[in-house]
């Protein structure tokens, strides 16, 4: 089987290959598909991440989010754990972690059973992640376990099998542009 790191560099290079208007427009079609769920109709709350570089795109989430009248919260990273903090508009980001979009104000919320969107670089139809290798989600989701989790990510990032270990928190369920995987 692959490793998780040739894996990182093959998506990576995928991603790079990939245009802003089939990210944007993918990220919608993922957006519509996931906003028909009963896990995001149920949701009062959702933890939402900040995309970067090619990653699906989250704006539109939140900005539905806020249309249907949810609250959302993104992370922002404290050593080797991450924070949500409550998002009412976007000037409370600025580059954070690697660059990515973080809250620098904001109330911290703990919301038990939010939403989580995950992000990842790999998925397998068993919903199976790789992600960026530093553990922050599988971490923060196994303190964090009642949860309801979708992991977003466009077709291309979606492997026959991918590798896992123990230690990996497994999402509810994956959003294509062109299906749901459901654990």
């Amino acid at each position: 089987m692959e490793t998780k790191q040739s894996i990182r560099k093959r998506i990576f290079q995928l991603r790079g290959q990939v245009t802003d208007a089939q990210v944007h427009r993918n990220s919608l079609a993922i957006l519509d598909r996931l906003t028909d769920t009963a896990a995001y109709k149920d949701a009062r709350q959702v933890f939402a991440y900040m995309d970067f570089n090619h990653e699906v795109e989250t704006r539109d989430l939140i900005l539905r989010c806020f249309a249907d009248g949810k609250e959302v919260a993104v992370p922002r990273v404290r050593g080797r754990e991450m924070d949500f903090y409550r998002l009412t508009d976007f000037t409370q980001l600025a580059p954070g972690y690697f660059g990515i979009p973080e809250p620098v104000r904001g109330e911290i919320v703990t919301w038990e059973d939010a939403l989580v969107i995950v992000p990842g670089v790999a998925f397998d139809p068993h919903c199976h992640r790789v992600g960026y290798g530093q553990g922050f989600y599988d971490r923060y989701l196994s303190r964090h376990c009642e949860h309801p989790t979708a992991a977003v990510a466009f077709s291309f990032q979606i492997l026959e099998e991918a590798p896992w270990e123990s230690t990996d928190v497994l999402p509810d369920m994956v959003v294509t542009e062109n299906q749901i995987y459901k654990r």
